[in-house]
């Protein structure tokens, strides 16, 4: 089946329904499964690979920026995948601290243009296609962070511009800071949202977000595994180190929701995973679902849903489950 590709918000861009994660890339995952997951993405359709510079410098040994050196690497052994790709990546978290316990992003101006560069240099790229603020940092001026952003584009540096863990009000600041200062407009919202937390994004951030025509880019798609169906009791929470933060989901909607899932799997044939990321591509506003795979036969899973289109009746119930 052809894999409709979708535009990300008003920047040109088209891309694939699923985006890969590159979270894992130098960290759960080495140099040679990373080559292997990422040419079967491209084989299965997909397009975008979404990675962050902080990647992955929580790993004893590691300093951030393994993803991208991993990712660059990839593209250097064949260059004419570099056409066939878009790739995003993040700024503010390499750079960051912990303030109060919270970590605060770094968006200072001249961070993000050094940022950029060294992100340009591991990724082996004259152009970062989609770039965004990591994380919001209420400290720093708008007109400041989002004014380097719109140096960088007009520079060719990147190609568009997102924004990652943004409010609503922010979101809204954002945009209406960018109109008023004549600079670039972010087109992309990257957040946090799946079929058991569905609040983190439905209400005045998903308004915001559709008010002014941006994608939606949703990460924890399947809510760190839940929705695979993994973790269905308490006594599965031991079969990952992840397994812990699945148990919040095993109360409530969770249950309803892999019973909902279990059902349009029997009827479908797909994985739940499948189900499960295939409904979030149809909601309104959706972009691109990040997805992170650790093989390629789990990657097969996750890009099956780029095909999978649901009935009405199966969206209805999963609708139902979830809500």
């Amino acid at each position: 089946m052809t894999i409709e590709m979708r535009p990300l918000g008003t920047s040109g861009l088209m891309v694939s329904p699923v985006a890969l994660g590159g979270n894992v890339f130098g960290w759960t995952v080495d140099e040679a499964a990373s080559f292997r997951i990422l040419d079967a993405f491209v084989d299965c359709g997909g397009n975008m690979i979404d990675t962050a510079d902080v990647y992955s410098a929580w790993v004893p040994g590691n300093e951030g920026g393994e993803s991208e050196t991993i990712i660059g690497k990839w593209l250097k052994r064949d260059p004419s995948k570099r056409d066939k790709v878009v790739i995003a990546t993040k700024v503010g978290f390499l750079g960051g601290q912990v303030v109060d316990g919270e970590y605060v992003a770094n968006l200072d101006p001249e961070h993000i243009y050094s940022a950029c560069e060294a992100s340009l240099r591991r990724l082996g790229t004259a152009t970062i296609d989609l770039y965004y603020h990591h994380k919001d940092n209420p400290n720093v001026p708008l007109p400041d962070s989002l004014g380097a952003m719109d140096q960088l584009l007009k520079a060719g540096k990147i190609r568009a511009i997102g924004l990652s863990q943004y409010a609503a009000d922010r979101l809204d600041e954002g945009v209406r800071t960018a109109e008023a200062n004549g600079l670039t407009k972010p087109c992309v919202l990257q957040t946090w949202y799946n079929m058991v937390e569905r609040e983190k994004l439905e209400g005045e951030l998903l308004d915001a977000a559709l008010r002014h025509g941006m994608s939606v880019v949703p990460y924890y798609g399947l809510a760190n595994g839940f929705l695979s169906g993994k973790y269905r009791t308490a006594g599965d929470l031991a079969k990952s180190p992840r397994g812990q933060r699945s148990a919040q989901y095993l109360e409530g909607r969770g249950t309803r929701v892999l019973a909902a899932l279990d059902q349009v799997a029997a009827e479908t044939g797909a994985a739940l995973a499948t189900v499960a990321l295939a409904w979030t591509s149809a909601q309104p506003g959706i972009g691109a679902i990040l997805a992170s795979a650790t093989s390629v036969e789990q990657l097969h899973e996750l890009t099956a849903a780029m095909s999978l289109k649901l009935t009405p009746e199966q969206n209805r119930l999963l609708d139902e489950a979830s809500s």
